[in-house]
């Protein structure tokens, strides 16, 4: 009985994993969409999120039945609230990623601003790379280098912060640039939220390790 449990918990703890990649690659892929004006590569985006989605509802699934057929203890019972909490927080990051392959979309052949741009990419692979150390985070389960890849979400949104004022000083310069400015700008709050997702997952790490919830960025994200 002990093994089977155990089989699937590492099933369960696998397959989370990879619907952290599959989420760390849509927004990627999203970004890169985005700054190369890439109709089809947004449309790829938004056609496989529903794989995103199903895994977080398996996962879900599955969790829920582990809880009320083996009755865990301990840590395995925080292993798999972590999976069930941090699956949710992946699955909204593939729904961000999914909006800026719209906006993608939506201003395709509209004025650009190359400055604009290549923050937007910066920040963009700011978000990856946060999301891909919160996920190594939990591989190793380690909560110091949780509190660290948290305490980056800073720098993401401080980029954000600096996108917002350089769009509205452009829009302010020309009408013709208030389609792209405030394209930017939300494609910047989307980034700005992934990255408190990847927040929300190093908060899981740490309490996957004590057993205590706690916040470790000053937002907190109840959406």
């Amino acid at each position: 009985m002990r093994t089977t449990f155990e089989e699937q918990l590492n099933n369960l703890h696998l397959r989370f994993s990879e619907m952290g990649m599959m989420a760390s690659e849509a927004i990627m892929k999203s970004v890169k969409a985005y700054i190369d004006h890439d109709k089809a590569l947004a449309k790829d985006v938004i056609q496989h999120d529903h794989v995103i989605n199903k895994r977080e509802m398996d996962l879900e699934k599955e969790s829920f039945e582990m809880i009320a057929l083996q009755q865990p203890v301990t840590s395995d019972l925080r292993m798999i609230v972590t999976v069930l909490k941090a699956s949710s927080d992946l699955e909204r990051m593939g729904d961000h990623a999914v909006s800026i392959a719209q906006e993608t979309i939506r201003v395709k052949g509209e004025t650009r601003i190359p400055e604009i741009e290549k923050l937007i990419a910066e920040m963009g692979n700011m978000a990856t790379s946060i999301v891909e150390d919160s996920l190594e985070a939990y591989l190793k389960r380690d909560s110091k280098m949780a509190e660290e890849v948290a305490h980056r979400d800073i720098e993401i949104d401080a980029k954000s912060t600096m996108i917002n004022e350089l769009c509205i000083k452009d829009m302010q310069k020309t009408v013709e640039n208030v389609l792209s400015g405030s394209s930017y700008m939300l494609v910047a709050s989307y980034l700005e939220r992934v990255g408190d997702y990847a927040t929300n997952i190093c908060e899981w790490v740490v309490y996957l390790n004590t057993g205590h919830v706690v916040e470790l960025n000053r937002k907190h994200i109840a959406e």
